[in-house]
Protein backbone atom coordinates (compact mmCIF):
# COMPACT_ATOMS: atom_id res chain seq x y z
CA UNK A 1 0.00 0.00 0.00
CA UNK A 2 2.86 2.16 0.98
CA UNK A 3 4.50 1.64 -2.36
CA UNK A 4 1.62 2.21 -4.22
CA UNK A 5 0.53 5.38 -2.69
CA UNK A 6 4.46 6.47 -3.40
CA UNK A 7 3.92 6.13 -6.63
CA UNK A 8 0.74 7.83 -7.07
CA UNK A 9 2.21 10.98 -5.09
CA UNK A 10 5.25 11.14 -7.45
CA UNK A 11 2.85 10.26 -10.74
CA UNK A 12 1.03 13.41 -9.61
CA UNK A 13 3.85 15.32 -9.12
CA UNK A 14 5.39 14.90 -12.65
CA UNK A 15 2.06 15.78 -13.71
CA UNK A 16 2.10 18.36 -11.52
CA UNK A 17 5.32 20.14 -12.82
CA UNK A 18 4.58 18.82 -16.72
CA UNK A 19 1.02 21.30 -16.20
CA UNK A 20 2.80 23.96 -14.77
CA UNK A 21 5.97 23.62 -18.04
CA UNK A 22 3.28 23.98 -20.17
CA UNK A 23 1.22 26.76 -18.69
CA UNK A 24 4.03 28.59 -18.63
CA UNK A 25 5.58 28.00 -22.41
CA UNK A 26 1.76 29.45 -23.30
CA UNK A 27 2.13 32.69 -21.50
CA UNK A 28 5.84 32.73 -22.76
CA UNK A 29 7.48 32.45 -19.12
CA UNK A 30 9.54 29.58 -20.16
CA UNK A 31 12.00 27.88 -22.70
CA UNK A 32 10.62 24.93 -24.60
CA UNK A 33 12.90 22.80 -26.28
CA UNK A 34 12.51 23.12 -30.43
CA UNK A 35 12.84 20.24 -32.38
CA UNK A 36 14.84 19.93 -35.90
CA UNK A 37 13.46 20.93 -39.25
CA UNK A 38 13.27 17.50 -40.85
CA UNK A 39 11.60 16.40 -37.90
CA UNK A 40 8.68 19.37 -37.57
CA UNK A 41 7.90 18.33 -41.11
CA UNK A 42 7.84 14.54 -41.09
CA UNK A 43 5.07 15.29 -38.04
CA UNK A 44 3.66 17.60 -40.30
CA UNK A 45 3.45 15.31 -43.34
CA UNK A 46 1.89 12.77 -40.88
CA UNK A 47 -0.87 14.93 -39.70
CA UNK A 48 -1.66 15.93 -43.65
CA UNK A 49 -2.15 12.00 -44.47
CA UNK A 50 -4.17 11.43 -41.21
CA UNK A 51 -6.76 14.07 -42.11
CA UNK A 52 -6.98 13.24 -45.84
CA UNK A 53 -6.96 9.35 -44.97
CA UNK A 54 -9.82 10.48 -42.83
CA UNK A 55 -11.09 12.45 -45.54
CA UNK A 56 -11.10 9.72 -48.77
CA UNK A 57 -12.41 7.01 -46.47
CA UNK A 58 -15.32 9.02 -45.33
CA UNK A 59 -16.38 9.85 -49.06
CA UNK A 60 -15.84 6.45 -50.29
CA UNK A 61 -18.02 4.95 -48.12
CA UNK A 62 -20.60 7.73 -49.03
CA UNK A 63 -19.91 6.70 -52.39
CA UNK A 64 -20.54 2.78 -52.06
CA UNK A 65 -23.26 3.57 -49.83
CA UNK A 66 -24.87 6.62 -50.20
CA UNK A 67 -27.78 5.89 -47.32
CA UNK A 68 -26.54 7.25 -44.45
CA UNK A 69 -28.59 5.15 -41.97
CA UNK A 70 -27.44 2.06 -43.60
CA UNK A 71 -23.29 3.25 -43.52
CA UNK A 72 -24.50 3.76 -39.33
CA UNK A 73 -26.14 0.40 -39.49
CA UNK A 74 -22.56 -1.08 -40.88
CA UNK A 75 -20.42 0.60 -38.25
CA UNK A 76 -22.39 -0.82 -35.48
CA UNK A 77 -21.90 -4.12 -36.85
CA UNK A 78 -18.26 -3.91 -36.92
CA UNK A 79 -17.95 -2.08 -33.38
CA UNK A 80 -19.79 -5.16 -32.27
CA UNK A 81 -18.01 -7.88 -34.36
CA UNK A 82 -20.97 -9.00 -35.92
CA UNK A 83 -21.33 -9.73 -39.99
CA UNK A 84 -22.59 -7.12 -41.49
CA UNK A 85 -26.29 -8.76 -42.72
CA UNK A 86 -26.18 -8.71 -46.77
CA UNK A 87 -28.79 -5.74 -48.38
CA UNK A 88 -30.38 -5.87 -51.67
CA UNK A 89 -28.70 -3.21 -53.86
CA UNK A 90 -31.22 -0.69 -55.70
CA UNK A 91 -30.51 -2.48 -59.05
CA UNK A 92 -31.66 -5.62 -57.94
CA UNK A 93 -34.90 -3.87 -55.54
CA UNK A 94 -36.03 -2.10 -59.24
CA UNK A 95 -35.32 -5.49 -60.79
CA UNK A 96 -37.74 -7.49 -58.10
CA UNK A 97 -40.45 -4.76 -58.67
CA UNK A 98 -40.51 -4.85 -62.64
CA UNK A 99 -40.52 -8.79 -62.68
CA UNK A 100 -43.61 -8.50 -60.10
CA UNK A 101 -45.35 -5.54 -62.33
CA UNK A 102 -44.25 -7.62 -65.29
CA UNK A 103 -46.51 -10.83 -63.94
CA UNK A 104 -49.23 -8.77 -62.91
CA UNK A 105 -49.55 -7.01 -66.03
CA UNK A 106 -49.32 -10.01 -68.52
CA UNK A 107 -46.04 -11.47 -69.09
CA UNK A 108 -46.78 -12.19 -72.74
CA UNK A 109 -47.81 -8.44 -73.41
CA UNK A 110 -45.32 -6.03 -75.11
CA UNK A 111 -45.00 -3.87 -72.10
CA UNK A 112 -44.47 -7.13 -70.37
CA UNK A 113 -41.72 -8.03 -71.97
CA UNK A 114 -40.05 -5.52 -71.95
CA UNK A 115 -39.91 -5.25 -68.42
CA UNK A 116 -38.91 -8.62 -67.64
CA UNK A 117 -36.06 -8.05 -69.73
CA UNK A 118 -35.44 -4.79 -68.13
CA UNK A 119 -35.29 -6.54 -65.10
CA UNK A 120 -33.00 -8.95 -65.66
CA UNK A 121 -30.37 -6.65 -67.02
CA UNK A 122 -31.04 -4.50 -63.40
CA UNK A 123 -30.59 -7.62 -61.64
CA UNK A 124 -27.15 -8.29 -63.62
CA UNK A 125 -26.57 -4.17 -62.75
CA UNK A 126 -27.00 -4.85 -58.75
CA UNK A 127 -25.45 -7.89 -58.69
CA UNK A 128 -22.35 -6.29 -60.07
CA UNK A 129 -22.66 -3.41 -57.64
CA UNK A 130 -22.54 -5.60 -55.23
CA UNK A 131 -19.05 -7.63 -55.89
CA UNK A 132 -17.93 -3.87 -56.62
CA UNK A 133 -19.16 -2.73 -53.36
CA UNK A 134 -17.32 -6.07 -51.64
CA UNK A 135 -14.49 -5.10 -53.90
CA UNK A 136 -13.66 -1.77 -53.03
CA UNK A 137 -14.15 -2.71 -49.46
CA UNK A 138 -11.77 -4.71 -49.07
CA UNK A 139 -8.85 -3.79 -51.70
CA UNK A 140 -9.38 -0.10 -50.46
CA UNK A 141 -11.46 0.45 -47.51
CA UNK A 142 -9.75 -1.86 -45.21
CA UNK A 143 -6.26 -0.57 -45.66
CA UNK A 144 -7.14 2.99 -45.08
CA UNK A 145 -8.89 2.33 -41.77
CA UNK A 146 -6.59 -0.12 -40.66
CA UNK A 147 -4.18 2.62 -41.10
CA UNK A 148 -6.48 4.74 -38.66
CA UNK A 149 -6.98 2.40 -36.47
CA UNK A 150 -3.81 1.09 -36.07
CA UNK A 151 -0.39 2.86 -37.27
CA UNK A 152 -2.10 6.11 -36.68
CA UNK A 153 -2.70 5.57 -32.95
CA UNK A 154 0.67 4.38 -32.22
CA UNK A 155 2.45 6.96 -33.81
CA UNK A 156 -0.09 9.38 -31.79
CA UNK A 157 1.01 7.54 -28.52
CA UNK A 158 4.90 7.82 -29.11
CA UNK A 159 4.04 11.75 -30.10
CA UNK A 160 2.14 11.92 -26.71
CA UNK A 161 5.13 10.18 -25.07
CA UNK A 162 7.62 12.61 -26.81
CA UNK A 163 5.61 15.78 -25.76
CA UNK A 164 6.08 14.43 -22.09
CA UNK A 165 9.80 13.55 -22.28
CA UNK A 166 10.26 17.19 -23.73
CA UNK A 167 8.01 18.72 -20.85
CA UNK A 168 10.22 16.79 -18.98
CA UNK A 169 13.22 18.00 -19.87
CA UNK A 170 12.58 21.43 -20.13
CA UNK A 171 11.25 21.57 -16.89
CA UNK A 172 14.86 19.92 -15.36
CA UNK A 173 16.17 22.89 -17.08
CA UNK A 174 14.19 25.50 -15.61
CA UNK A 175 15.21 23.64 -11.93
CA UNK A 176 18.87 23.66 -13.11
CA UNK A 177 19.13 27.52 -14.46
CA UNK A 178 16.99 28.63 -10.81
CA UNK A 179 19.43 26.56 -8.56
CA UNK A 180 22.24 27.66 -10.45
CA UNK A 181 21.39 31.49 -9.95
CA UNK A 182 20.36 31.03 -6.03
CA UNK A 183 23.64 28.94 -5.92
CA UNK A 184 25.73 32.23 -7.44
CA UNK A 185 23.29 34.23 -4.97
CA UNK A 186 24.40 32.57 -1.79
CA UNK A 187 27.97 32.27 -2.51
CA UNK A 188 28.14 36.17 -2.92
CA UNK A 189 30.90 37.27 0.01
CA UNK A 190 28.64 40.18 2.02
CA UNK A 191 30.28 42.76 2.75
CA UNK A 192 31.88 42.23 6.13
CA UNK A 193 31.45 45.69 8.07
CA UNK A 194 27.16 44.60 7.36
CA UNK A 195 27.11 41.31 7.98
CA UNK A 196 26.92 39.61 11.57
CA UNK A 197 29.72 36.55 11.78
CA UNK A 198 26.53 34.43 12.22
CA UNK A 199 25.58 35.18 8.67
CA UNK A 200 28.75 34.14 7.29
CA UNK A 201 27.92 30.26 9.11
CA UNK A 202 24.56 30.07 7.33
CA UNK A 203 25.87 31.80 4.11
CA UNK A 204 28.75 29.00 3.55
CA UNK A 205 25.44 26.27 4.68
CA UNK A 206 23.32 27.93 2.04
CA UNK A 207 25.61 27.88 -0.35
CA UNK A 208 26.60 24.08 0.13
CA UNK A 209 23.08 23.31 0.10
CA UNK A 210 22.47 24.86 -2.99
CA UNK A 211 25.63 23.07 -4.72
CA UNK A 212 24.22 19.90 -3.94
CA UNK A 213 20.84 20.74 -5.78
CA UNK A 214 22.69 21.97 -8.51
CA UNK A 215 24.37 18.21 -8.96
CA UNK A 216 21.06 16.90 -8.56
CA UNK A 217 19.41 19.25 -11.06
CA UNK A 218 22.34 18.34 -13.21
CA UNK A 219 22.23 14.95 -13.09
CA UNK A 220 18.39 14.80 -13.70
CA UNK A 221 18.66 16.79 -16.69
CA UNK A 222 20.94 14.28 -18.16
CA UNK A 223 18.24 11.45 -17.33
CA UNK A 224 15.90 13.53 -18.59
CA UNK A 225 17.94 14.37 -22.10
CA UNK A 226 18.55 10.43 -22.40
CA UNK A 227 14.80 9.79 -22.53
CA UNK A 228 14.19 12.24 -24.44
CA UNK A 229 16.60 11.56 -26.96
CA UNK A 230 15.44 7.87 -26.88
CA UNK A 231 11.86 8.74 -27.06
CA UNK A 232 12.35 11.11 -29.97
CA UNK A 233 14.17 8.63 -32.55
CA UNK A 234 11.58 5.81 -31.76
CA UNK A 235 9.41 8.69 -32.83
CA UNK A 236 11.41 9.57 -35.90
CA UNK A 237 11.45 6.12 -36.86
CA UNK A 238 7.35 5.83 -37.09
CA UNK A 239 6.85 8.87 -38.74
CA UNK A 240 9.34 8.23 -41.60
CA UNK A 241 7.29 5.13 -42.24
CA UNK A 242 4.43 7.52 -43.26
CA UNK A 243 6.31 6.82 -47.02
CA UNK A 244 5.61 3.42 -46.58
CA UNK A 245 2.02 4.03 -45.98
CA UNK A 246 1.99 5.69 -48.90
CA UNK A 247 3.12 3.04 -51.32
CA UNK A 248 0.45 0.71 -49.95
CA UNK A 249 -1.98 3.32 -49.82
CA UNK A 250 -1.05 3.77 -53.70
CA UNK A 251 -1.17 0.31 -54.08
CA UNK A 252 -4.51 0.12 -52.85
CA UNK A 253 -5.74 2.90 -55.49
CA UNK A 254 -4.39 1.04 -57.98
CA UNK A 255 -7.03 -1.95 -57.31
CA UNK A 256 -9.58 0.66 -56.47
CA UNK A 257 -9.69 2.18 -60.10
CA UNK A 258 -9.32 -1.37 -61.25
CA UNK A 259 -12.08 -2.55 -59.80
CA UNK A 260 -14.10 0.51 -60.64
CA UNK A 261 -13.20 0.27 -64.08
CA UNK A 262 -14.66 -3.62 -63.87
CA UNK A 263 -17.86 -2.63 -62.33
CA UNK A 264 -18.61 0.34 -65.07
CA UNK A 265 -17.43 -2.03 -68.02
CA UNK A 266 -19.58 -5.01 -66.48
CA UNK A 267 -22.60 -2.15 -66.71
CA UNK A 268 -22.07 -1.18 -70.23
CA UNK A 269 -21.75 -4.99 -71.46
CA UNK A 270 -24.94 -5.15 -69.08
CA UNK A 271 -26.98 -2.10 -71.40
CA UNK A 272 -25.86 -2.61 -73.71
CA UNK A 273 -27.38 -6.19 -74.45
CA UNK A 274 -30.46 -4.74 -73.07
CA UNK A 275 -30.04 -2.10 -75.51
CA UNK A 276 -29.98 -4.45 -78.44
CA UNK A 277 -32.79 -6.68 -77.12
CA UNK A 278 -34.93 -3.30 -76.72
CA UNK A 279 -33.78 -2.47 -80.31
CA UNK A 280 -35.07 -5.69 -82.37
CA UNK A 281 -38.08 -5.81 -80.58
CA UNK A 282 -38.99 -1.96 -80.90
CA UNK A 283 -39.01 -3.01 -84.61
CA UNK A 284 -40.90 -5.54 -84.51
CA UNK A 285 -43.15 -3.57 -82.45
CA UNK A 286 -43.04 0.00 -84.34
CA UNK A 287 -42.42 -0.76 -88.18
CA UNK A 288 -41.04 2.07 -90.28
CA UNK A 289 -40.27 4.37 -87.33
CA UNK A 290 -37.44 6.20 -86.22
CA UNK A 291 -36.49 5.14 -82.35
CA UNK A 292 -33.56 7.64 -81.13
CA UNK A 293 -33.27 10.64 -79.48
CA UNK A 294 -32.28 14.15 -80.82
CA UNK A 295 -30.03 14.75 -77.88
CA UNK A 296 -26.52 14.21 -78.28
CA UNK A 297 -25.51 11.81 -76.54
CA UNK A 298 -22.10 11.26 -74.06
CA UNK A 299 -19.32 9.96 -76.19
CA UNK A 300 -19.19 6.14 -76.60
CA UNK A 301 -16.49 4.37 -75.13
CA UNK A 302 -14.47 3.67 -78.14
CA UNK A 303 -14.96 4.08 -81.92
CA UNK A 304 -15.56 0.47 -82.47
CA UNK A 305 -18.17 -0.50 -79.93
CA UNK A 306 -21.17 1.97 -79.79
CA UNK A 307 -23.31 2.48 -76.45
CA UNK A 308 -26.09 4.34 -76.34
CA UNK A 309 -28.30 5.87 -78.53
CA UNK A 310 -30.59 3.09 -81.07
CA UNK A 311 -32.23 3.88 -83.97
CA UNK A 312 -33.86 2.75 -87.06
CA UNK A 313 -34.79 3.30 -90.21
CA UNK A 314 -37.88 2.36 -92.78
CA UNK A 315 -37.63 -0.89 -94.38
CA UNK A 316 -37.89 -0.75 -97.77
CA UNK A 317 -38.18 -3.29 -100.38
CA UNK A 318 -34.71 -5.07 -102.08
CA UNK A 319 -32.81 -2.91 -103.55
CA UNK A 320 -31.08 -4.10 -106.92
CA UNK A 321 -28.00 -5.47 -106.69
CA UNK A 322 -28.04 -5.73 -103.17
CA UNK A 323 -27.54 -10.00 -102.36
CA UNK A 324 -29.00 -11.73 -99.36
CA UNK A 325 -27.41 -11.70 -95.90
CA UNK A 326 -24.84 -13.72 -95.01
CA UNK A 327 -24.31 -14.61 -99.51
CA UNK A 328 -22.47 -11.87 -100.28
CA UNK A 329 -20.82 -8.90 -99.00
CA UNK A 330 -22.36 -5.57 -99.60
CA UNK A 331 -21.00 -3.78 -102.46
CA UNK A 332 -22.07 -0.15 -101.53
CA UNK A 333 -21.33 1.45 -104.95
CA UNK A 334 -23.32 -0.41 -106.52
CA UNK A 335 -26.31 0.23 -104.05
CA UNK A 336 -28.78 3.27 -104.54
CA UNK A 337 -31.04 5.26 -102.02
CA UNK A 338 -34.19 4.72 -101.55
CA UNK A 339 -36.69 6.13 -103.11
CA UNK A 340 -37.98 7.63 -99.61
CA UNK A 341 -36.80 7.18 -95.97
CA UNK A 342 -34.25 9.35 -96.19
CA UNK A 343 -33.00 11.89 -93.52
CA UNK A 344 -30.54 14.39 -92.81
CA UNK A 345 -27.87 13.77 -89.52
CA UNK A 346 -25.64 15.76 -87.59
CA UNK A 347 -22.14 13.95 -86.74
CA UNK A 348 -21.76 14.49 -83.13
CA UNK A 349 -18.30 13.25 -82.22
CA UNK A 350 -15.27 12.30 -84.78
CA UNK A 351 -15.43 9.02 -86.55
CA UNK A 352 -12.08 7.43 -87.53
CA UNK A 353 -13.69 4.44 -90.29
CA UNK A 354 -12.38 0.90 -89.68
CA UNK A 355 -12.06 -0.27 -92.98
CA UNK A 356 -12.94 1.22 -96.56
CA UNK A 357 -17.19 -0.07 -96.32
CA UNK A 358 -17.12 2.86 -93.33
CA UNK A 359 -17.15 6.37 -93.46
CA UNK A 360 -15.04 8.57 -91.89
CA UNK A 361 -16.88 11.29 -89.95
CA UNK A 362 -16.38 15.01 -88.25
CA UNK A 363 -17.87 16.19 -85.86
CA UNK A 364 -20.66 19.01 -86.62
CA UNK A 365 -20.99 18.06 -90.48
CA UNK A 366 -24.24 17.01 -92.06
CA UNK A 367 -24.77 14.07 -94.27
CA UNK A 368 -27.42 11.98 -95.21
CA UNK A 369 -28.37 9.07 -94.02
CA UNK A 370 -30.72 5.53 -94.76
CA UNK A 371 -30.97 1.88 -93.61
CA UNK A 372 -31.00 -1.18 -96.00
CA UNK A 373 -32.65 -4.09 -95.21
CA UNK A 374 -30.45 -6.62 -93.62
CA UNK A 375 -28.32 -4.19 -91.72
CA UNK A 376 -27.32 -4.13 -88.14
CA UNK A 377 -29.84 -1.66 -86.64
CA UNK A 378 -26.62 0.04 -85.08
CA UNK A 379 -25.38 1.04 -88.39
CA UNK A 380 -26.74 3.12 -91.52
CA UNK A 381 -25.94 4.17 -94.74
CA UNK A 382 -24.15 7.72 -94.54
CA UNK A 383 -23.67 9.48 -97.73
CA UNK A 384 -21.35 13.05 -98.04
CA UNK A 385 -21.34 14.06 -101.81
CA UNK A 386 -19.80 11.28 -103.62
CA UNK A 387 -18.72 9.44 -100.79
CA UNK A 388 -20.83 6.72 -99.34
CA UNK A 389 -20.34 4.22 -95.81
CA UNK A 390 -21.78 2.31 -93.10
CA UNK A 391 -21.88 4.75 -89.96
CA UNK A 392 -22.71 4.13 -86.56
CA UNK A 393 -25.87 5.59 -85.55
CA UNK A 394 -24.38 6.28 -81.82
CA UNK A 395 -22.15 9.23 -83.52
CA UNK A 396 -25.01 10.80 -85.08
CA UNK A 397 -28.12 13.35 -83.88
CA UNK A 398 -31.39 12.23 -86.26
CA UNK A 399 -32.35 15.53 -88.01
CA UNK A 400 -36.47 15.86 -89.33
Amino acid sequence: MDFNMKKLASDAGIFFTRAVQFTEEKFGQAEKTELDAHFENLLARADSTKNWTEKILRQTEVLLQPNPSARVEEFLYEKLDRKVPSRVTNGELLAQYMAEAASELGPTTPYGKTLIKVAEAEKRLGAAERDFIHTASINFLTPLRNFLEGDWKTISKERRLLQNRRLDLDACKARLKKAKAAEAKATTVPDFQETRPRNYILSASASALWNDEVDKSEQELRVAQTEFDRQAEVTRLLLEGISSTHVNHLRCLHEFVESQTTYYAQCYRHMLDLQKQLGSSQGTLFPGTFVGTTEPASPPLSSTSPTTTAATMPVEPSVAGLAPPGEAALCLEEVAPPASGTRKARVLYDYEAADSSELALLADELITVYSLPGMDPDWLIGERGNKKGKVPVTYLELLS
